[in-house]
């Protein structure tokens, strides 16, 4: 059961609910331990004074801010502390806005929020009730782990609350003053434009986030798997290269027609499944619109998409 990483309090108007924070996300990225080539020697990193050599406690470390001419003001982890009292256990909702006004390059990580104790559920479902009804999240801040977050707090779909930590806009990169310059958009011919909005058209499809995997991670695990047996390490595919300008309509075309063919009609031979890969498998079923595949096995999606592949008899 999972542990809260935070223990607080939201405040709208009057109101204050105590609330624990929880974890909604996991990184599944594989983590790698490094090795001298040619070895069985892990490398290993200390934790060293510049000027001695020696290895320091982590506990006799501390922060320390450069003010130039390389010098430093040494600040105290109880310091930080001090200059925000009250703000780490507190959710400051300030306003209220609706979600579809906030850009998504704001946001950055989401957690949960959870009544710390059964007799604060009435205020807390109140909060969650009527930003459901209105659509609406409220804008906050607190403070965890010694930095300031800008945050949305709206209703998710489990009857719980969830805060997403946002950047602050001084946090947003100017793109013109980042890139070399910026792209020169010129009006797109007629028939261009419309042939890509028929494409994208083509590829509508509802949202559904169980059908998308991270096909890279699941690729290093069958490179591990292959290695550990012994077996040959297939290299992936090149991408693909750059259409040229006056290819774009003929290439949009094509894949127009490509999407039409792919969805009115099935393959005309059945494909050797046994060789592929679990998430070559998971695309094919994707292709197919093969319900329930994201809890499949490797054998259960051979054979789902095998049955969806084969042309249907003709009644």
């Amino acid at each position: 059961m999972a542990r809260p990483i935070w223990h607080g309090a939201i405040n709208f108007g009057l109101v204050t609910v105590p609330v624990d924070m929880f974890g909604a996300t996991e990184d599944h990225t594989i983590s790698f331990r490094q090795f001298e080539r040619g070895t069985s020697d892990r490398i290993r990193y200390k934790r060293v004074n510049e000027r001695t050599g020696e290895e320091v406690a982590y506990s006799d470390i501390v922060k320390g801010a450069e003010i130039g001419g390389g010098e430093y003001v040494i600040i105290e982890p109880e310091e930080l502390d001090e200059i925000a009292p009250g703000r780490s256990r507190t959710i400051d909702i300030s306003s209220f806005v609706g979600l579809d006004e906030i850009d998504p390059i704001h946001f950055q990580k989401t957690y949960w929020l959870a009544p710390s104790k059964e007799e604060y559920g009435k205020a807390y479902g109140l909060l969650l009730q009527a930003m459901r009804k209105t659509n609406r999240a409220g804008i906050a801040t607190f403070v965890m782990r010694g930095k300031e977050y800008l945050t949305a707090v709206r209703a998710g779909d489990d009857d719980l609350l969830i805060l997403t930590t946002m950047l602050f806009a001084e946090d947003i990169r100017d793109p013109a003053k980042e890139l070399k310059s910026l792209p020169e958009i010129t009006p797109a011919r007629g028939k261009e434009l419309d042939m890509a909005v028929s494409l994208i058209d083509s590829m509508v499809e509802d949202w559904n986030p169980s059908d998308y995997h991270d096909t890279y991670t699941q690729r290093v695990e069958q490179l591990i798997e292959d290695k550990k047996e012994g077996r040959e390490v297939v290299a992936g595919e090149e991408p693909s290269t750059p259409t040229k300008v006056v290819d774009l309509f003929d290439a949009l075309s094509k894949s127009v027609e490509s999407r039409k063919k792919r969805r009115s009609s099935a393959p005309e031979q059945e494909q050797d499944l046994s060789s592929l890969s679990k998430a070559d498998l998971d695309k094919m079923a994707r292709e197919l619109d093969v319900k329930g595949r994201s809890k499949m096995t490797r054998d259960e999606l051979e054979k789902a998409v095998s049955a969806a592949a084969r042309p249907s008899k003709a009644s």
